[in-house]
């Protein structure tokens, strides 16, 4: 299960993400005040209150690819090695095929 909370690029970024691993999606968008709103209306939303689904935002064959920045719940974040090399996690994934790949790169910055 994913939860979460952000601005509608985060949104479809998890929707990608969870389409690749055949999870499900349901969200709205969360209105600060009424200039948001009107902003909203000027898009083209009319329905300011819909539930958008997984369909609704990651359409055909999606593919998603994240590296981690700082440590979290999914990725390892950069890590300083020894001898100038760096490390860093990567999940590269692919809806129509289910396909997954881990990857662990490590890079040279001399």
């Amino acid at each position: 299960m994913y939860m979460g909370q952000g601005g509608a690029p985060e949104g479809v970024l998890a929707a990608a993400a969870l389409r690749c691993v055949g999870g499900q999606f349901n969200g709205r968008l969360v209105f600060r005040n009424e200039d948001e709103k009107a902003r909203a209306r000027k898009w083209g939303i009319e329905d300011l209150n819909r539930i958008y689904k997984l369909e609704d935002l990651a359409k055909g064959d999606c593919i998603f690819a994240a590296t981690g920045v700082t440590s979290g719940s999914l990725l390892d974040g950069v890590k300083r090695m020894r001898g100038g090399k760096m490390t860093t996690e990567s999940v590269v994934m692919r809806a129509s095929s289910g396909t997954v790949r881990w990857i662990r790169g490590e890079h040279h910055t001399d």
